[in-house]
């Protein structure tokens, strides 16, 4: 009896392997690309404790003495307080508003019942997703320009006062996020609206049978369906919450010294670093570090989800 049991265990393990060979075979691509672009370059990360030399090469190059060296530039730096400051209170920004706007968007185009109107507004959300920065900053130019600017013309006819938009740092943070949101909330709004496309219509119409309105439709049955993908992307962001995008906060302000107290952040600042000083090995610790601040973070968000609810945790 035991014998036949494993050898129809055997069979349904060969049947399966049969029927997911193609599947198998879709994702071998993917396989070896992250293996030759994300497992293979993490040896590299000994260069950020080395004294790398470009004639040495990375082997060669002896290690730092003391061995964090390359870590303690992002320390002891007078602007290491504003480039934290900024990283963080950027990215806890764009994670706040993308979530509730994304989700907001996504949950009024399920509500859309006219097939034309709603691919009118996706097209019109997605089509700043696929712009490059470089692009956005000469669009952002047009409307800020201190002389012949939009906005400054439009305030110049209408009798108000003009203003020199690269000379004055205040008002980049709401243009820095504003930006932000515009570009980036399509593809969420995509990743949201697909959830409530598989949610079943059934719970609809038995809620419409009990006399429930939209918003109680909304509030009972779309947002809790909604609840794991708005974790797991949550988390996901928080992984990147040392991460900034470059081309937003070098490209849109055109590198304005002025504009430092509130363009500036961690990337921008390693960045400059680098070009000035030519040293690889503080780049590498920079990035070593984000990428350390990242996983932790991952793992505590996850640990905090997984204790309020296991089924909504990554794992």
């Amino acid at each position: 009896m035991f014998k036949t049991a494993s050898r129809k265990l055997l069979q349904r393990k060969k049947s399966d392997r049969a029927q997911n060979w193609q599947l198998f075979l879709m994702v071998l691509p993917m396989m070896i690309v992250v293996t030759i672009f994300s497992y293979i370059p993490l040896a590299g990360l000994i260069v950020a404790f080395k004294d790398y030399s470009y004639r040495d090469g990375i082997l060669a190059s002896p290690f730092c003495d003391p061995l964090l060296k390359n870590f303690e530039f992002l320390f002891k730096s007078p602007d290491t307080f504003r480039i934290i400051r900024n990283t963080l209170g950027y990215n806890f920004a764009f994670i706040a508003l993308t979530l509730v706007i994304s989700v907001a968007i996504a949950i009024l185009l399920n509500e859309v019942r006219s097939r034309k109107a709603l691919k009118v507004y996706q097209t019109t959300m997605f089509i700043p997703y696929f712009l490059s920065w470089v692009v956005v900053s000469y669009i952002v130019y047009a409307f800020l320009n201190p002389r012949l600017g939009y906005l400054n013309a439009i305030a110049a006819q209408q009798g108000g006062e003009t203003l020199d938009w690269y000379n004055t740092p205040q008002v980049w943070v709401f243009i820095i996020i504003f930006l932000q949101i515009w570009k980036t909330v399509g593809m969420n709004v995509l990743m949201y609206y697909a959830s409530l496309m598989s949610i079943d219509a059934s719970y609809y119409e038995a809620a419409a049978i009990e006399g429930a309105s939209r918003w109680q439709m909304i509030k009972r049955i779309t947002l809790p369906m909604l609840y794991p993908m708005m974790i797991i992307l949550t988390i996901l962001a928080v992984g990147k919450i040392m991460n900034s995008d470059f081309g937003l906060f070098y490209q849109v302000p055109m590198d304005s010294k002025t504009l430092y107290a509130t363009t500036d952040v961690l990337e921008t600042y390693v960045y400059r670093a680098l070009i000035d000083n030519g040293n690889i090995g503080m780049s590498s610790a920079a990035g070593f570090l984000k990428s350390v601040v990242g996983f932790v973070l991952v793992m505590i968000t996850n640990g905090i989800v997984k204790k309020i609810n296991p089924d909504y945790a990554l794992y």
